[in-house]
C-alpha cells in the first residue's frame, strides 16, 4: 500500500474551478430534487435556505412565491461554495498525491464531503440555525456525491505538469 504523505504539488486553478461549477450543478439538481422528496417541501425551499446566508432570515419568507432576486442569490452564494469547496479539495489532493488513481480521489472526495457537510450542518447552523432542518441522510448523500464527483472531474482535467516530471525524473508518480 502506498502510503500518501505531503508533497508540493501546484493546483490546477482551471480543472478545480471547472470541477466545482459541474460538481456544484450536480449537486443543485440532484439535492434540490431530493429534499423535496424527503422532506415534502417546495422546491425553492433550499434556494432560499443559501440566498438567506446573504441576505437574512427574509429570504425565508413565502417558501411557495418565486423571487429571481432569490434565485440569483442562491446560485452566487451555491456556485461561489462550489468552486471554493473544489479549489480546497484540489489542493488537498495534489498536496498529499491523491490525485493518483480514481478510487483514492473518491475516496479523498468522500472523505472531504463528509467533513464539509458536519461543519456545514452542525457547525455552521451557530450562524445560520436554519440548516438545522436540513440534516438529514439526503443532504449527506447529496454532500458526497459532490465530493466524489469534484474529485474525480478534479483529477480528470487536471493538467499536472509536476506528476509528469516526477515520473520521466524516476520518481514516484
Amino acid at each position: 500500500m502506498d502510503f500518501h504523505h505531503f508533497t508540493y504539488g501546484r493546483l490546477d486553478w482551471r480543472a478545480a474551478v471547472l470541477a466545482g461549477v459541474i460538481a456544484g450543478t450536480v449537486f443543485l439538481v440532484l439535492g434540490v430534487v431530493l429534499m423535496a422528496l424527503t422532506t415534502g417541501g417546495s422546491l425553492l425551499e433550499p434556494p432560499r435556505m443559501v440566498a438567506a446566508i446573504i441576505l437574512g432570515r427574509g429570504a425565508l419568507q413565502s417558501p411557495q412565491a418565486f423571487s429571481p432576486g432569490i434565485v440569483l442569490a442562491a446560485f452566487v452564494v451555491h456556485f461561489g461554495l462550489a468552486i471554493v469547496f473544489a479549489l480546497a479539495l484540489g489542493l488537498v489532493m495534489t498536496s498529499f498525491d491523491l490525485d493518483s488513481s480514481w478510487g483514492m480521489a473518491s475516496l479523498a472526495g468522500g472523505a472531504f464531503a463528509v467533513a464539509v457537510y458536519l461543519i456545514n450542518f452542525y457547525g455552521m447552523t451557530r450562524l445560520f440555525p436554519w440548516f438545522a432542518e436540513a440534516r438529514n441522510w439526503a443532504s449527506l448523500f447529496v454532500h458526497i456525491v459532490f465530493g466524489i464527483v469534484a474529485a474525480n472531474l478534479y483529477m480528470r482535467l487536471e493538467r499536472n505538469t509536476s506528476r509528469r516530471g516526477r515520473a520521466v525524473a524516476g520518481g514516484p508518480s
